[in-house]
């Protein structure tokens, strides 16, 4: 399935602005619907946040926390094409503070760790990355003590999440199953 050529900002200083989308396949925006609720539940946290948009496609998640007051997203996408549209898109639409890195997810968390404050975790569904991808946010630095994290899976999958990570709310919307999951320190006295 390919997605639509435009997707709009759901919220925020960017509200109704649109994103412009390659067509390509496999690409599978995280739909309206969802975004508006996701972003209901960060209202409390978003603003001021340091983001990571991972996997970051559309770069859709990202943008939309910039929209809201995040204070910086750092989108990692390997795909040249969506590369070059989400830095496309972040200039068209003046979105200050986001970073684009053209890399893939997997070798760049192999890089020097910066804590985030806020994780989007939506990889390609068929590459079964969630398990990987989470020990190595976990385990690399890559988490403020209390980051949030938006995890975006296809209803039912099971995988295996850090211990540390508890689900704070979740949901469907189709096929698709989202959860934020709020992290806690391991050890209780930090």
């Amino acid at each position: 399935m390919s997605a639509p050529g435009r997707i709009r900002v759901i919220g925020g200083s960017l509200r109704n602005s649109r994103i412009e989308v390659p067509d390509l396949p496999g690409l599978r925006p995280t739909t309206d619907r969802v975004r508006e609720t996701l972003f209901n539940w960060l209202l409390p946290v978003v603003e001021g946040a340091r983001c990571l948009d991972l996997f970051a496609g559309t770069g859709a998640l990202g943008i939309e926390a910039l929209s809201r007051g995040a204070a910086g997203v750092t989108f990692v996408e390997r795909e040249p094409r969506l590369v070059a549209a989400l830095k496309a898109n972040l200039v068209r639409l003046k979105a200050t503070g986001g970073e684009v890195a053209g890399d893939d997810a997997a070798r760049w968390l192999r890089g020097a760790a910066q804590p985030f404050d806020l994780v989007f975790l939506d990889p390609p569904f068929a590459l079964d990355l969630w398990a990987d991808t989470a020990r190595a946010l976990e385990d690399g630095g890559w988490l403020s003590p209390r980051a949030w994290i938006y995890v975006e899976a296809p209803r039912g999958a099971a995988f295996a999440l850090p211990d540390t990570w508890l689900p704070h709310r979740q949901g469907t919307a189709g096929e698709v199953a989202y959860t934020l999951y709020r992290r806690t320190p391991a050890d209780p006295l930090s």
